[in-house]
């Protein structure tokens, strides 16, 4: 795959992540109706899901800035994967949070090269 073709993969996977954990995010900040009746299906209150909405909107900014994609994308993962855990310990479906960690972790080892090497140890990714 071409260099800008990359590029342009990489930023189009993680823009609709940004997007969809992004609506995700303010419908819990925002305390929809929708909203609580999830985080309430889960056990949790109100104030405790716009908690969850701050630091799923927090990691998302993280993801989308090339300087702290990484650690974006580390937050990113650790949410979903409490996130999985969750819907596992209630019985509920967990192919919406796989799905999404999947895509922002193809679209990570996609925008940073030195993910990449640090996955495959591929020493020609520096190389053009």
């Amino acid at each position: 795959m071409k260099a800008k073709t990359k590029n342009i993969t990489g930023w189009v996977l993680s823009g609709l992540i940004g997007l969809m954990l992004g609506a995700s995010a303010i419908d819990k900040i925002i305390g929809s109706e929708h909203a609580l009746q999830t985080g309430a299906s889960f056990g949790l209150s109100a104030g405790t899901y716009s908690v969850l909405g701050m630091i799923e909107i927090f990691s998302v900014i993280l993801f989308l800035y090339p300087r702290t994609g990484i650690l974006g994308t580390l937050l990113l993962s650790s949410y979903l994967g409490g996130a999985i855990a969750t819907h596992l310990q209630h019985h509920q479906s967990i192919l919406f949070p796989m799905a999404f960690e999947a895509v922002a972790w193809i679209a990570a080892v996609i925008r940073f090269p030195e993910l990449r090497l640090r996955i495959w140890n591929d020493k020609s990714i520096g190389q053009v």
